[in-house]
């Protein structure tokens, strides 16, 4: 064991942890969700840190090279995920991000302390606060973290996105020559095709990609150099105009530093107009995995109108049986990130004055949520909709039985005559066609063109007057 001494007084610290004093004390008083930091938050920490090292040793602050080597070395070594196993505080607590700050400042200053071949805790060599903190603060560097781990994560979420589009629109190549019933209200309503239908949902996903795209823009201004509540106090002139140029180098982000670093230290809206795009997608996946299990009913009592692929055995006591787990899965999350997105809101919303309490909340909802949708995306396209069969025989025999068929006759034949061809239909027990072809009202051949995959794609009716 050593001993570390605080404010409120000392503790023994297991020797061989990279963490601290400040660390243990949140471990102690934290006990809450059980869920350590978000492995991209601490990423992303490590390199704002090292950003902060490189410029206060380009001012002159870090005049020993072996101690500016090995804390450069160890923020790096963070921001690789190389240490993410030493940031052990929980990921919600009190003090605005405080307490992760601390161990990270720990973590970095006794690995430094190793490399450097001394002893953890020598912090008169190499102090978490005095060096490692140099011009910082939580409220700026939890933050701008903040930010650079969300850019990170929502660039590989627009990818996941964007095959999750690309595998529809193949199935929207793919099934154009399906006719199908089309549905409103869940009720049958006119004829269309299975692709037009992978069309719409492709489509919907494409401004979720555009939307998730133009995040980034509004992710890019942080409030680094701003420390306590964005007036700069503690740090150098010279840092405060350097270290955000520093961060973007390092992260090969467009990064800006805000022009009012009061505003970009207390009011946290960015935060919330993001979690509400992510609410958006979110809103898809729901829709269109929920779409795709009503299609997939039954097989044999339900609409059966396409086959997901079969990914496990569905029931512990119905043989056979075989559940749209895909969907269902991904449903449960988007509804996950749909209650974050309300839990970003009201974090956001009751900040007070110069600095958002809860910072903590907001950053781990927010990248839970941008976790979630990505993860979704990725087993939606691979495990579902790639593998998405059409079943024709069924789609077909559906057009033929259905009163809805008799909508595409309309153009030729008028809404009246339409309408007692549904009558007949009903009564005798006949199928749409077979009572027209009976009535007269309309040949088998013009029938037959009335409900091909172009007629009943095609945008409205030809006009020949």
């Amino acid at each position: 064991m050593r001993t570390e001494t605080d404010l409120l007084g000392q503790k023994q610290i297991p020797a061989d942890k990279l963490y601290g004093i400040h660390t243990q004390r949140a471990i102690e008083n934290f006990p809450l969700s059980g869920q350590p930091v978000h492995p991209e938050l601490i990423k992303a920490y490590g390199a704002v840190k090292l950003a902060c090292v490189q410029v206060n040793r380009s001012l002159g602050f870090f005049p020993d090279r072996q101690k500016a080597d090995a804390m450069e070395q160890a923020c790096s070594e963070l921001s690789e995920g190389l240490l993410n196993e030493h940031i052990v505080v929980d990921a919600l607590q009190g003090g605005a991000g405080t307490s992760t700050n601390m161990n990270v400042n720990e973590v970095i200053a006794n690995r430094a302390l190793e490399i450097c071949g001394k002893e953890k805790g020598n912090y008169e060599y190499i102090s978490p606060l005095d060096d490692v903190n140099l011009h910082q603060s939580t409220n700026d560097t939890y933050p701008t973290a903040l930010k650079v781990a969300a850019i990170r994560m929502l660039r590989q979420l627009e990818q996941n996105v964007l095959s999750l589009q690309e595998a529809f629109q193949q199935k929207e190549k793919e099934f154009a020559h399906v006719v199908k019933i089309g549905r409103t209200q869940l009720q049958d309503a006119v004829l269309t095709t299975l692709g037009r239908e992978m069309g719409a949902f492709a489509e919907a996903f494409n401004r979720d990609r555009w939307r998730i795209y133009k995040c980034e823009e509004r992710l890019r201004v942080v409030n680094l150099g701003g420390t306590a509540i964005g007036t700069g106090l503690g740090a150098s002139r010279r840092f405060i105009f350097r270290v955000t140029d520093q961060l973007r180098e390092i992260t090969d982000i467009g990064l800006a530093r805000s022009e009012n670093l009061m505003d970009g230290t207390q009011n946290m809206d960015v935060f919330v107009e993001v979690s509400g795009i992510l609410k958006a997608c979110a809103a898809s996946l729901f829709k269109i995995s929920n779409d795709l299990r009503l299609l997939s009913g039954g097989p044999d009592a339900g609409l059966n109108e396409i086959t997901l692929p079969a990914c496990q055995a569905g029931s512990s006591i119905m043989p056979g049986k075989i559940n749209p787990v895909i969907p269902e899965a991904v449903a449960q999350t988007a509804i996950k990130v749909m209650g974050n997105d309300a839990v970003i809101a009201q974090a956001c919303a009751t900040g007070n004055l110069e600095l958002n309490q809860f910072m903590p909340l907001i950053a781990h909802s927010l990248l839970e949520s941008i976790m979630l949708l990505s993860n979704s995306c990725k087993i939606f396209c691979s495990q579902c909709v790639t593998g998405i069969r059409a079943n024709e025989a069924v789609c077909h025999k559906q057009v033929e039985n259905s009163t809805a068929v008799v909508t595409a006759l309309i153009p030729d034949i008028g809404y009246k005559k339409a309408t007692e061809i549904v009558k007949v239909a009903v009564e005798r027990n006949i199928s749409i066609k077979k009572a027209a072809l009976q009535m007269q009202y309309i040949s088998e051949a013009r029938f037959e063109e009335l409900i091909t995959p172009e007629a009943v794609c095609r945008l409205g009716n030809n006009d020949h007057r």
